[in-house]
């Protein structure tokens, strides 16, 4: 074979190579938001109080989520609804809107998320809590639950993953408490009310709130017996209570409308105790105090009384209280004379005197 031909071969190869057909063009990647996260669903009374996190991230972990919203659907029927099911067929009871993510490369000073963010609209991160009405079915089996699902949209419209399904019960809820009494001292509320008659053959148990714009829950769960005690003791603070009472359908627990609400206000109405291990002194035209310092958190300082003879009345020689442990009283020489102490706290309560103790001047 001659040389020309040889190269004339290897260059009709390279065109061959070179005009052979590319493969069709690959789809843009989609990102789809994760699941609403601590998705919880407790119905009370005829009333359902819905929460959830807003998703931060997408179904193959990627950061920031595309998300637009998320919606919360419900639907009545067997436990054994797939969310799939409930989506289709359900009712939307709740639609939250998601702010766009923070602009990582915003100038230092500036705002970092963009002028789109959506009025009334939740960051990616933060905790949405909606309460919608219950609606009873019509007609249900008698093992029926309303089954609830939360979901993310991105802003294709194109849903991301389900939360897992939460169900709550039909039936009637329990009858409502009577509202509680409220009762302190100077470490604890008591909060108790009348129990309930059993309307099964359970006893039912209790929750108790704080009443605001978002109810919150101080028990760790539903108490067998009317009584709760709350360690939040801040004087001057206004405390409010509601009880609901909680019946458990099938192993899921569902609750009464709230009591009426019981609102006090902390007032210190507790006296100091009175301090202890008094003992006097006696120098020349005086006579030195000493006793224990007392441990309240709220002390204000001590108050000396003092009694001269014959009279064998106390009265206060210290105009304020005052923040030592120790006092000199200067008193003629001879002059024979009873001492006392009592401890104030800043709200102004006394308490009782401590021991007497006598001494004579030098």
């Amino acid at each position: 074979m001659k040389k020309g031909t040889g190269f004339l071969s290897f260059l009709l190869i390279l065109l061959l190579v070179g005009c052979g057909k590319k493969g069709p063009p690959l789809p843009p990647l989609i990102k789809l938001p994760a699941a609403p996260g601590d998705f919880a669903v407790q119905r009370r009374g005829m009333t359902v109080a819905i929460q959830f996190v807003l998703p931060g991230s997408n179904t193959d972990g990627s950061t920031p989520a595309d998300l637009t919203r998320v919606e919360v659907y419900a639907l009545s029927g067997p436990s054994t609804l797939t969310p799939d099911e409930i989506l289709s067929r359900g009712t939307r009871v709740g639609r939250v809107s998601a702010n766009p993510p923070p602009d990582p490369d915003a100038p230092e000073g500036e705002p970092a998320h963009p002028a789109a963010s959506v009025p009334g609209g939740l960051d990616q991160g933060g905790t949405a809590r909606l309460s919608e009405a219950f609606r009873p079915p019509p007609s249900v089996a008698p093992a029926d639950v309303q089954s609830y699902i939360a979901v993310g949209f991105n802003k294709r419209g194109r849903r991301g993953a389900f939360s897992r399904p939460v169900p709550v019960p039909i039936g009637d809820a329990p009858s409502v408490p009577q509202p509680p009494q409220v009762t302190w001292d100077e470490k604890s509320i008591t909060v108790t009310w009348p129990t309930l008659p059993s309307a099964t053959d359970s006893s039912p148990t209790y929750n108790v709130y704080a009443p605001d714009e978002v109810e919150v829950r101080l028990t760790e769960h539903p108490l067998n017996e009317a009584s709760f005690v709350d360690k939040r003791i801040e004087w001057g603070a206004e405390r409010c209570y509601v009880i609901r009472a909680v019946q458990t359908v099938d192993g899921l627990a569902l609750e009464s409308d709230a009591s009426p609400p019981t609102c006090v206000t902390l007032v210190d109405t507790f006296p100091p105790a009175a301090p202890g291990g008094l003992i006097t002194v006696a120098a020349e035209g005086a006579v030195n105090l000493i006793w224990d310092p007392n441990n309240e958190a709220d002390l204000a300082g001590y108050l000396v009384l003092r009694a001269v003879a014959p009279s064998p009345n106390l009265v206060p020689i210290t105009p304020s209280p005052v923040l030592e442990t120790t006092f000199k009283d200067e008193v003629p020489a001879g002059a024979r004379v009873t001492y006392a102490v009592q401890a104030v706290d800043k709200a102004g309560n006394v308490s009782p005197m401590s021991a007497r103790v006598e001494e004579t001047a030098r």
